[in-house]
């Protein structure tokens, strides 16, 4: 067995992390983390319950006096120190998500890892960019100009499929504005959410700044999100549970934000280099072993290249190598859980009655059998409405369609109620414009799929939300705009008061 985290050990102290410290749950119930490769335990901790909540809030409300009242500049320090911070924690982070994930270590140490560290750092710059439009005299008689300020408490939940780069997403650009927040990470994976607030004090970020609950979403979700001293909320996860959430938070009327389910298409033109676009299907299905929103889950290729597509992305599925985590050369670990692991089975197994097969479709035999893993699959001759074409199944599954006119692929790319993502592929400039126009999703790559920049908005149309997590644009979620209006005349009886005063 490779080595691991000392998960246990690490978070003796408990795994709520409350005004700078961690503490154990209140609500008399525990909750194992387990190793998704091995089935062996990793942690043991009390769950947070409405208690935690409320004082993880309270933390919140009484730091953010101070953190609103900090200028621009001294806010990018903290998160600047906040980045080197993280950087000289980059292994355990990487070793913490890993484990609790199953994700290869390779793609922690390589994008999860770098990833949140480089989007610590490009919010450290744009807390010092906090900007509202300019002053000027609009109405003549008056100077006007925008002020954005920060909301208040933040309220937000993580999903467990990248629990360290969702805790990035959430508490960057919130604290940058001059928020203060409490996270609740998904209870099967809090190691890195955990890791993440603790860096931050070590940063000098003060105490109640970030705050972290770890709880089930019914007892600690729901009492987060309506709760009365927070002012905003921000979810990703599945769209049912978004409902709920919106739900709850429009009760109290606070502001949302909401990163919801996707089924990304990926378009192949007849045009479009095969070996590319069967590479970068194979890699934008099976990133994360498929449990990413933005994954490749629709291929539809043009018909002169589809079965050459079909016999070129399995044979390149049956290269990716299955295995242990943290082992040398593994490129796909299991899925988060058993319970994942058999509900993605549950969605092939219900397609063979409709649908080939073409490779994959089981779990793994021999010493793999105690992990939560499941084989790269491929289906293909699936009917657009069939459940494996419409409904998300977060896995290592691809299923491929053929398509003959371009208004047909279009048509069909946008034919789910999703709209987080998609690609097109093609050496044609008139039809890679025409798909960024015309396919409805928050992001559409041209001949590549999945990377992401922290310059850059994430965010979806349709039923996979709204609002926009990284770049600047996330600061329109976490700040109040304020127009502020100064009289130039120094008159006493203003020209509009006629309205009132009579005639004159």
């Amino acid at each position: 067995m490779q080595d691991r985290f000392p998960a246990q050990e690490r978070f003796s102290d408990g795994a709520q992390y409350i005004a700078g410290r961690l503490t154990k749950g209140t609500s008399g119930v525990t909750h194992t983390v387990v190793d998704p490769a091995t089935g062996e335990d990793v942690l043991t901790y009390e769950l947070a319950g409405a208690d935690d909540v409320d004082a993880a809030v309270a933390a919140a409300r009484a730091a953010f006096a101070g953190w609103s009242a900090a200028t621009p500049g001294e806010r990018s320090d903290a998160l600047h120190r906040f980045a080197a911070v993280l950087a000289g924690h980059a292994e355990d982070l990487a070793r913490a998500e890993s484990l609790q994930c199953g994700k290869p270590l390779k793609l922690t140490r390589e994008f999860d890892v770098p990833g949140t560290i480089d989007n610590t750092s490009f919010f450290a710059g744009a807390a010092r960019h906090l900007a509202g439009q300019s002053a000027g005299e609009y109405s003549g008689d008056h100077t006007s100009y925008v002020r954005r300020e920060p909301i208040g408490v933040v309220g937000s939940i993580a999903p467990w499929n990248y629990p360290l780069q969702m805790a990035a997403w959430k508490i960057l650009p919130a604290i940058a504005a001059g928020n203060t927040i409490v996270l609740k990470p998904a209870e099967l994976t809090p190691l890195t959410s955990l890791l993440f607030a603790q860096a931050a004090t070590e940063a000098g970020i003060p105490d109640g700044v970030v705050n972290i609950v770890t709880g089930t979403g019914r007892a600690a979700g729901e009492r987060l999100v309506g709760h009365p001293d927070v002012a905003m909320t921000s979810f990703t996860g599945s769209t049912a549970v978004g409902k709920r959430v919106a739900e709850v938070a429009t009760a109290t009327v606070k502001r949302l934000h909401l990163e919801l389910g996707g089924k990304a298409p990926l378009l192949v033109f007849d045009d479009a280099d095969l070996e590319a676009a069967a590479n970068g299907a194979v890699a934008g299905a099976l990133i994360n072993t498929g449990q990413d929103c933005t994954a490749a889950t629709r291929a539809y290729v043009q018909r002169p290249l589809y079965e050459a597509f079909v016999a070129r992305t399995a044979a390149l599925m049956e290269t990716v190598r299955v295995g242990d985590p943290f082992a040398p050369g593994t490129d796909l670990g299991p899925l988060v859980s058993h319970v994942q692991r058999d509900r993605v089975a549950s969605f092939v197994d219900r397609a063979r009655g409709y649908a080939r097969v073409v490779t994959g479709g089981e779990a793994p035999r021999g010493e793999l059998e105690k992990g939560a893993y499941y084989l790269p699959t491929l289906i293909a001759d699936a009917a657009q409405d069939s459940e494996v074409v419409q409904s998300e199944i977060f896995g290592p599954v691809l299923v491929v369609l053929p398509f003959d006119g371009d208004d047909e692929g279009v048509a069909l790319a946008n034919d789910t109620p999703y709209g987080l993502a998609a690609s097109a592929w093609t050496r044609d400039v008139f039809r890679a414009n025409r798909a960024t126009r015309e396919i409805k999703a928050g992001c559409v790559w041209i001949n590549d799929h999945i990377p992401i920049i922290s310059e850059m908005p994430h965010g979806g149309y349709k039923a996979s939300g709204f609002g926009k997590d990284m770049s600047v644009y996330s600061f329109d979620e976490y700040t109040q705009v304020k127009h502020v209006m100064f009289d130039n005349t120094a008159v006493a009886r203003k020209p509009w008061h006629r309205t009132v005063f009579g005639d004159s």
